[in-house]
């Protein structure tokens, strides 16, 4: 899943691929930077830390975030006032600051000028990590996950960094339950619902082994894509033809291209040779936030609870 700039799916995919494949968040950076006292309460956390090969000696000051996702774990886990920058595409929560670096072409001298005590990235473009090491900033790496179990283990890891655990703990706990409470509304079927997901206008989706494909199979839904990319050579990201699409004849479709691409119910049903398509004779057409459906992080709890919604009625 999937952090994408606007109109740049192309570029969004490459990274998207590549993160995937990385299973460890790893992080650069032996030495660590000395951060100004905290204030009370989650400051009091023990320093040092350490997470996979990142040590920091004080509680970070200073976060740069790189990815949109990682932004909104620290504000979820109350380190919100310590991130200072974030990247261009970190839009929520409102309260964190507007970003003007990029994360999918990070430039250390930039990230450098914002004299951070922590940097937190979720691909390694650019090499980037070996920059930073470099000037002796510590990395944390959260690439896209896989797993809800990656999205757990990233909050918990920033949450140790930060000096927020304990605040960390409660909000994978709470993500936990809701998405088990969720889980219990599907209803029992006697054959699964078959859905399309829409990437971007080109028609790229996602299967069933990608982290927002596993969503749609705890929702009980079965995802026309698996058979586009059987053997996983395409990172779980195929591209689809509209004939394959139509002749899968999706029960719903799902876009996640509202934003960045203009797509609705109305262009989809506008679509040559889509009108026989049951999602839409039937009028099953589902508009995501692509925000919401490109992160990993505590709002995937939103994603799981529109698709399990949307799909509710379906027999």
């Amino acid at each position: 899943m999937f952090t994408r700039a606007p109109r740049a799916l192309t570029v969004a995919l490459t990274a998207l691929t590549a993160a995937a494949l990385t299973l460890t968040a790893g992080c650069a950076g032996d030495g660590a930077r000395t951060a100004g006292p905290g204030p009370s309460g989650s400051a009091a956390a023990s320093y040092p830390v350490t997470v996979g090969k990142v040590t920091l000696t004080a509680r970070p000051e200073k976060i740069v975030s790189l990815s949109p996702t990682a932004t909104e774990m620290l504000f979820a886990i109350g380190a919100g006032k310590q991130v200072t920058a974030v990247d261009e595409n970190s839009n929520y929560p409102p309260e964190a600051p507007k970003g003007d670096l990029s994360g999918f072409q990070p430039n250390a001298e930039a990230i450098a000028a914002k004299d951070p005590d922590l940097v937190v990235i979720s691909n390694d473009l650019n090499k980037i990590m070996d920059q930073l090491a470099q000037l002796k900033i510590p990395v944390y790496l959260a690439p896209a996950a896989v797993t809800l179990d990656d999205t757990y283990r990233q909050t918990a890891d920033l949450g140790t960094l930060t000096g927020h655990a304990t605040e960390a703990q409660t909000v994978v706990t709470k993500m936990k339950s809701d998405i088990a409470q969720i889980v219990t509304t599907v209803p029992q079927r006697t054959a699964k619902p078959t859905y399309y997901y829409e990437l971007g206008p080109e028609l790229y989706s996602v299967t069933s082994k990608t982290f927002v494909g596993s969503l749609f199979a705890m929702a009980g839904l079965a995802n026309i894509a698996d058979p586009a990319d059987a053997d996983g050579a395409k990172g779980g990201y195929p591209q689809l033809s509209e004939e394959f699409i139509v002749k899968a004849n999706p029960d719903f479709v799902f876009l996640a291209d509202t934003k960045c691409c203009g797509q609705s119910a109305a262009t989809v049903k506008a679509r040559k040779g889509w009108s026989s398509v049951t999602a839409v004779t039937k009028d099953q057409i589902v508009a995501l936030d692509d925000d919401i459906a490109s992160r990993w992080g505590p709002r995937v709890v939103d994603l799981l609870r529109t698709i399990v919604g949307a799909t509710a009625q379906a027999k």
